[in-house]
């Protein structure tokens, strides 16, 4: 049977501590150039950065008329899955992905319908959303976005 031994050495000496950045900022203008449906809101719940693709499959009309606008109070109306629908309760709103990754810190993935003005329709949409961090604390939540 071989034997092996295993020894490791600092070649590069001490890593220096990682310094705390801007992940929101960063991230900021890739969402605001990605082809994708992607939005980015800060721990304020207010939105950073949004595609334009984001903005159409939301309804949220053009990026710079909702960025710095509270992501609810922005124009996006979200109605339940009922055959009639009705506009979400805010305990309803609370639990969609981007503000649950907001708040628990962790991945979120669920469905969301969006109504157009104007329309009784709604749309579906599969959102995914992680939380940004910025040091050890949450600073944000990014949401990708997709038509089922």
């Amino acid at each position: 049977m071989a034997h092996v031994e295993l020894s490791l050495s600092e070649v590069f000496g001490e890593a220096p501590a990682e310094q705390e950045s801007d992940n929101v900022g960063q991230w900021s203008g890739t969402v605001s150039r990605a082809a994708e449906p992607c939005l980015l809101i800060d721990a304020d719940t207010c939105v950073v950065a949004i595609s334009s693709s984001g903005c159409d499959l939301l309804c949220l009309g053009a990026p710079e008329d909702v960025i710095g606008l509270p992501l609810l109070e922005g124009g996006l109306r979200l109605v339940d899955f009922t055959a009639s629908p009705s506009e979400l309760t805010e305990q309803e709103t609370d639990k969609i992905p981007p503000l649950l990754a907001l708040h628990s810190g962790r991945l979120a993935r669920g469905l969301l319908r969006v109504r157009r003005p104007g329309s009784d329709a709604g749309t579906t949409v599969d959102a995914i959303s992680t939380p940004v961090l910025t040091g050890a604390s949450v600073a944000g939540s990014l949401t990708f976005f997709s038509v089922v």
